[in-house]
């Protein structure tokens, strides 16, 4: 494992000797353009493993992506090498479909420490709910990025974050996005502690989550990364591509159903994705990701 290996695939040229917030923010930045959030490997009859060296073989050098125990696993090796005070953390995902969080730790996130002040640094979310900068750990108070405005609620020691949504405008309505989207002003993300964790506690989640009936990413394939100014996704065979506050508060949301044949070309061409095995895709679950 070679920092600047991985540098040169997230076309990361900055300097790094000096670990503080410019440098970090610079970084995450080029990871998330980089690298997408995507879960092919379980529609390819692959394995997710959470050796961190499988982990760097299958992003930096066979240019794929991961969901969030690779992509801020993968982060914190990285920030850890470059000297900053990283801790793991655990959360659990809000389902809209059950109004509700999971049931247990299924989504791992990061704690940087700058300056006595702490920061979330998560890499791994995906779709329209990725941070595009560290989130200084406040709470009620709103921090705006381009994908909108992001905030912290903490309760009794438990941390909430939510994201504000903007109005989207949808050319394309014949394959439009869920019945509850236009409703939707503030969507919940996660929750989490700001209890220390090891990589070993996300052993059982990560395999669960790969194979059982139920799971999100066993019911949908999914590929998603951010661009400069919004964030392409392909759930099953719908590719949506989103231009942040396109006019007015709004983002464009552009959606197309590919054909089978279209995927493999649109996988490297929209995401620089290629794949080693038959990717098959899926998408029977009805919960929006946007």
């Amino acid at each position: 494992m070679d920092i600047k290996e991985y540098f040169a695939r997230i076309s990361y040229r900055g300097s790094y000797d000096k670990p503080d917030l410019a440098t970090l923010t610079d970084i995450f930045q080029h990871h998330i353009r980089a690298v997408p959030f995507e879960n092919l490997s379980i529609h390819c009859g692959e394995s997710i493993e959470l050796d961190l060296e499988a982990t760097y073989n299958k992003i930096v050098r066979k240019k794929r992506g991961g969901w969030c125990m690779e992509n801020n696993h993968l982060l914190s090796w990285v920030l850890k090498t470059l000297g900053y005070d990283v801790t793991l953390l655990g959360s659990k995902v809000y389902v809209p479909e059950y109004d509700a969080y999971a049931d247990e730790i299924d989504h791992l996130l990061l704690k940087v420490v700058l300056d006595n002040k702490s920061y979330i640094v998560d890499g791994g979310f995906g779709m329209a709910y990725q941070i595009w900068q560290p989130l200084e750990l406040i709470s009620g108070t709103d921090q705006p990025q381009t994908p909108g405005v992001f905030r912290f609620l903490e309760e009794s020691g438990v941390w909430y974050l939510e994201k504000v949504k903007r109005k989207q405008w949808v050319p394309n309505q014949s394959v439009s996005t869920s019945h509850n989207v236009e409703k939707e002003v503030c969507r919940r993300v996660y929750l989490f502690t700001l209890q220390p964790r090891d990589i070993e506690e996300f052993r059982a989640r990560n395999a669960h989550l790969q194979t059982a009936p139920d799971s999100l990413f066993v019911t949908k394939s999914m590929c998603s990364l951010q661009t400069h100014d919004g964030v392409r996704a392909l759930v099953g065979w719908k590719l949506t591509e989103i231009k942040y506050n396109y006019k007015d508060n709004m983002d464009l949301v552009e959606i197309r159903i590919l054909a089978d044949e279209e995927m493999e070309k649109t996988l490297k061409e929209k995401f620089n994705v290629t794949l080693d095995k038959k990717f098959v895709p899926i998408n029977t679950s009805r919960l929006s990701l946007f």
